[in-house]
């Protein structure tokens, strides 16, 4: 493991002879650059606060548990692989029982890839997850718990047992430019807890944006949260695109903006499971939440016969527990089927306005 303590670019320049010439001396932070072989753990655990782990191209077999506030865990670009290490366990985990531990102690070692997080009640802070590829772990590519400010970007997480990127407890999150391609379950999974039954958390602003979701069982999954957008996303070839899922806790899941993504294909044929029917076909799917936002999405020839099948698909919670007060409006929508927009849902006060669509169960909604 190699210390620079100068700004990343310059101690990159420096490392490989790039002649990109000196940066402004920056004693306070520290990047340590790890190369295949060397340990990811020993460098994070050596880091402080603002310091920058480097991780040089070329494939480290390793899992890595993040506890340090402002960190800073970066390769130099999709050349940047993390496996298991050798010896580890590669079978896959089952997608309905991720049994991912709270906190980021032994995450890793429960077969888990990159693990951000503190002991409960206690948020890690701006950690930044960047410029690198997760792949093959039997659980999470990455996974926070308890993770304040986190911000994953320019991250491929591909092929991960459960899920690619995932979140639970944490709040003002930002997932952007990153693809999560073939994971078991969802790509990008965002939840208030795992393990219990609890009312929807505030994430105080979490964004999802500008990310290729492609081949997973669910392309993102909000599941009880409020105050969260997903923006400008590329969905195709997942068994659903989007869930924004909610149940009878308090407070109820909802405020989330769905807004202009594109939405295509997403035919994949998936079984049912202890907690979902069988899924094909769904483009953007709202159970059991109030109050959202659909809006401006390109939704395209997405074709199953799931009841979750459709363009837009409202539907009542497995529990019961219906969706209000939700808007549906200025979306395009072409060749779905079942029909474009499909509401399902008794639930008082949504409202389908604007869209440019050819069908819909009930009638009338286009």
């Amino acid at each position: 493991m190699k210390k620079c303590h100068i700004a990343p670019l310059a101690c990159l320049a420096a490392l490989l002879g790039t002649g990109l010439g000196a940066a402004p001396n920056t004693a306070d932070h520290t990047v340590h650059v790890v190369m295949p072989g060397e340990s990811i753990q020993d460098a994070v655990d050596a880091a402080r606060p603002g310091d920058t782990v480097l991780l040089a191209r070329g494939i480290h077999h390793a899992s890595v548990d993040i506890t340090t506030p402002g960190l800073t865990l970066k390769g130099m670009g999709r050349g940047t692989v993390l496996r298991p290490a050798a010896g580890t366990s590669t079978t896959t985990a089952p997608s309905t029982a991720p049994d991912t531990p709270s906190g980021a102690a032994g995450c890793a070692a429960a077969g888990n890839g990159i693990c951000v997080g503190g002991p409960k009640d206690h948020n890690v802070d701006g950690v930044i997850i960047a410029s690198l590829t997760v792949t093959g772990f039997p659980k999470t590519g990455v996974y926070a718990n308890q993770a304040d400010r986190l911000t994953v970007r320019n991250v491929v997480a591909a092929e991960n047992g459960v899920w690619g990127i995932a979140t639970e407890h944490s709040r003002r999150g930002l997932f952007r430019d990153n693809t999560a391609r073939g994971n078991g379950d969802a790509g990008l999974f965002l939840a208030n807890t795992v393990t219990q039954e609890q009312g929807a958390a505030d994430t105080e602003g979490t964004v999802v944006a500008r990310n290729r979701l492609e081949g997973n069982r669910i392309g993102v999954t909000v599941r009880r949260l409020r105050n969260l957008t997903v923006k400008g996303n590329h969905l195709t070839g997942n068994c659903a695109a989007v869930f924004v899922v909610g149940d009878e806790n308090k407070p109820k899941a909802g405020f989330v903006t769905v807004r202009g993504n594109r939405i295509e294909r997403n035919n994949k044929s998936c079984p049912k499971t202890a907690r979902l029917d069988a899924l094909q076909g769904s483009g953007i799917v709202v159970t059991g939440a109030d109050d959202n936002l659909i809006t401006h999405n390109v939704i395209r020839d997405n074709v199953g016969t799931s009841p979750l099948s459709g363009g837009i698909v409202v539907f009542k919670s497995f529990v019961g527990t219906t969706s209000e007060r939700n808007r549906i409006s200025g979306n395009l929508l072409e060749g779905n089927s079942p029909a474009d927009l499909v509401n399902t849902d008794p639930g008082l006060g949504n409202t389908f306005q604007g869209n440019h669509c050819a069908s819909s169960l009930p009638t009338g909604l286009c």
